[in-house]
């Protein structure tokens, strides 16, 4: 049997469950934003690094509301959603320099989504070549780069007041 170790993993299978969804419980407890991986917050969303990556850098921008669809925000949500999207591409093209970006939404549990119910928007980082065996014969991604390391390597680009 082969063993790929991915220890930061225990902290999500030892969770105590819940009932309250996990972007909800992170939009309140903005004294540990650190530690959540919050990179920065507008007024309507925020922008986390996902816990579980596809690809170094993979980022979220995450609406504060609980709300399930694009038809769901009020034009103000609706503008910060498409500023913060255009601010994670700038930020991902300058930290990674990607050969392009995915970017896209999975509007429920039949689409996809992991976190179903609340909506946020994925993107990342994607390189020619980045996919291979290990993600076609295995069925496993291999991310070279620690969480912590991309949160360092984003977080400043989120302070830029450049935008």
């Amino acid at each position: 049997m082969k063993r790929i170790y991915a220890p930061w993993r225990s902290v999500y299978l030892q969770r105590e469950p819940g009932n309250e969804c996990l972007f909800c419980s992170i939009e309140k407890k903005r004294s540990h934003d650190d530690e959540n991986r919050v990179l920065y917050r507008g007024r309507h969303h925020f922008v986390i690094i996902n816990a579980y990556p596809y690809s170094n850098g993979h980022v979220m921008v995450v609406c504060n509301r609980h709300v399930e669809h694009f038809n769901d925000l009020d034009p103000s949500e609706t503008a910060e959603l498409g500023e913060l999207i255009r601010r994670c591409e700038r930020a991902l093209i300058e930290a990674y320099k990607p050969g392009g970006i995915n970017m896209g939404a999975n509007l429920g549990r039949s689409a996809g989504a992991g976190i179903a119910g609340h909506l946020h928007v994925h993107l990342v980082p994607r390189w020619h070549g980045d996919t291979n065996f290990m993600t076609t014969v295995g069925d496993t991604r291999v991310v070279s780069e620690d969480l912590g390391e991309t949160y360092r390597k984003l977080k400043a680009r989120f302070e830029d007041p450049r935008g």
